[in-house]
């Protein structure tokens, strides 16, 4: 597959992302390097081999949902840099319109 500036143009809206014109042609070619790449796994003979669904044979271990032993309200807020009528106080993250 040809790596062309419609179709990494067509990637780059997919990706969300804005690749500047001075790194379009580094780019085309580190994806056509990848590609080859991946042309060269397709020569593999994997008859027979099963599907890797998982990386791990481990199970995952369940705890049950039970209710613990929590840290008093006061003590928390003791060591909180700034608090006001009992919660913690933090700077705005969302702009309000």
């Amino acid at each position: 597959m040809k790596i062309n500036d419609k179709l990494l143009d067509k990637l780059a809206q997919l990706a969300r992302i804005n690749i500047p014109e001075s790194k379009k042609e580094k780019i085309k070619a580190e994806l056509s390097e990848i590609l080859t790449w991946m042309e060269k796994l397709s020569e593999l003979d994997t008859d027979g081999v099963e599907p890797l669904t998982n990386m791990s044979k481990e199970v995952n271990r369940w705890r049950d949902d039970s209710p613990q032993p929590q840290i008093d309200r006061e003590i928390a807020l003791k060591n909180a840099p700034s608090h006001e009528s009992g919660y913690f106080k933090v700077p705005n993250v969302l702009k309000s319109k």
